[in-house]
């Protein structure tokens, strides 16, 4: 009898350990809530359009890669002539053309400005400055709204990289920007005339 009671205190005692454990095990989770994770856009299309200022042609620059990270390369186009010396402002779009209707992905990188920025890389000998015209809520540059300035004839390339959760401020190089590609597009052989 004396056994029998000594074993209902030490299963008593085990189990209350064990209700114990169980218990402290639980926890509320909403204190641990995961961050959201802010999947990365589909970009298949990118268009930039240059309207000179006081009126005249407009030129246009397209990127399209309606297969996305598939095996076709971009179909890149430019509809236009850009003019020597000529002042041009420019706006860009970015499209999901996966979705139907097309999904417009400018009002993401805008509305999340200081996580993206667009950057103009002119090379070759193309006589093309860039400004940037907008920015986040920072002051810092995000590339949607630009000014163009044209120099004298010249025949180069113009490079369009929007970048996601590049360093603010920058020097304005992609070195010291860091952060991810979203769409690079490379239109060679863009001439001033």
């Amino acid at each position: 009898m004396f056994n029998q009671r000594i074993m209902k205190k030490n299963v008593l005692f085990i189990a209350s350990i064990v209700a114990t454990l169980v218990l402290s095990a639980c926890s509320n989770d909403d204190d641990n809530t995961p961050e959201e994770v802010n999947e990365e856009e589909v970009i298949t299309t990118l268009i930039l359009t240059l309207t000179p200022e006081g009126g005249g042609p407009t030129v246009t620059f397209q990127s399209q890669d309606l297969d996305g990270d598939g095996p076709g390369a971009p179909v890149l186009t430019v509809t236009g002539q850009l003019e020597a010396n000529t002042t041009y402002t420019s706006t860009i779009g970015f499209l999901n053309e996966t979705e139907d209707p097309a999904e417009n992905i400018t009002l993401e990188v805008i509305e999340e400005a200081d996580e993206h920025q667009v950057f103009y890389i002119a090379g070759g000998a193309l006589n093309l400055t860039s400004t940037y015209l907008d920015g986040d809520g920072d002051g810092n540059p995000l590339g949607v709204l630009m000014g163009f300035e044209t120099g004298d004839a010249s025949l180069g390339n113009l490079t369009v990289v929007l970048r996601h959760e590049p360093n603010k401020p920058n020097d304005g190089t992609l070195a010291d920007a860091g952060g991810e590609t979203d769409i690079e597009a490379v239109f060679t052989g863009v001439s001033i005339q």
